[in-house]
């Protein structure tokens, strides 16, 4: 088609003007109030990715996540996810050192692993972290028994990431795996953490906490 159909609504056709409007729409119904001013930013691009700014009642995340996540990644840190479909929602642009985006979901190691010790591809996938994991921002939006396995890895000793995103969906063990992230006490003290408690989450509200952090700009 070259040619534009005929107009038959009334809407908003300007792209940038859309997404002006969508923020300043969260800002005017939202109520920040209960959030530390740290995470309004990531709250308000939470709350665009859901389309609910009822979820603000569901976010919360330890005081210093958006300084560590900020600073981890202006010094270049990796940025490791459980899903292609998060690891794609990052926009680029809007990281300060050119960060790697890495999932392992695919590596050939993760079928054998998943069956060898009777778990899901997507907590064998986190075991492959390793060599990246010591200082990374963490973003899980998809499954909780990836969370749950990142959490034991930590508390057996392993290497410790910058911060830890943790927003799984779904019905089975999402809600448990982010009261685990919320509640988790290891050794050598805790790990900065930002979730969105109960059923709800997934790859777009993870990626969309990435985007707000990367830059604490919710409009750029």
């Amino acid at each position: 088609m070259t040619t534009p159909p005929t107009r038959r609504y009334a809407y908003e056709r300007d792209g940038q003007a859309i997404y002006r409007e969508s923020f300043a729409t969260i800002r005017r119904e939202a109520d920040l109030s209960t959030l530390p001013e740290s995470l309004h930013t990531a709250a308000v691009r939470i709350i665009h990715a859901a389309g609910d700014v009822d979820i603000v009642g569901e976010i919360e995340g330890s005081p210093d996540v958006a300084d560590a996540v900020h600073n981890a990644l202006s010094a270049g840190a990796n940025i490791l996810t459980d899903s292609f479909m998060l690891a794609n929602g990052v926009t680029r642009r809007r990281l300060p050192d050119d960060n790697e985006v890495r999932c392992t979901l695919r590596d050939p190691a993760v079928p054998d692993l998943a069956r060898a010790w009777g778990t899901t591809r997507s907590a064998a996938a986190v075991s492959l972290w390793e060599p990246w994991l010591d200082g990374a921002v963490v973003a899980i939006g998809n499954a909780p028994t990836a969370l749950f396995h990142l959490l034991e890895v930590i508390a057996d000793g392993g290497p410790r990431p910058a911060a830890i995103i943790g927003m799984p969906v779904g019905f089975v063990g999402s809600a448990e795996s982010k009261i685990a992230l919320s509640t988790f006490a290891p050794e050598g003290g805790p790990v900065p953490w930002l979730t969105v408690h109960g059923r709800r989450g997934g790859s777009a509200m993870a990626a969309a906490t990435i985007n707000a952090l990367a830059t604490r700009d919710e409009l750029a």
